[in-house]
């Protein structure tokens, strides 16, 4: 019975570790991107056009990198 409680611990023990650097991962994400959504609101466009440029910039940014992880 100790062997299968170590052997459950140590599971845990990796799913826990798993878990913090998924969502570590999901956080920096996020952050990447919301800085690249604060310069847009920060921007002062001329007009919706260019405003719709600069969104479409970081959309073909963003499935620029899903393409690279989709690769790998």
């Amino acid at each position: 019975m100790g062997e299968m409680d170590s052997q459950e611990n140590f599971v845990k023990a990796v799913q826990a570790r798993y878990e913090k650097k998924l969502k570590d991962s999901e956080i920096e994400l996020l952050e990447y991107w919301k800085a690249h959504l604060d310069k847009l609101v920060a921007m002062k466009p001329e007009g919706v056009a260019s405003l719709q440029l600069q969104v479409k910039k970081v959309a073909e940014m963003m499935k620029n990198r899903i393409m690279v992880l989709k690769r790998d």
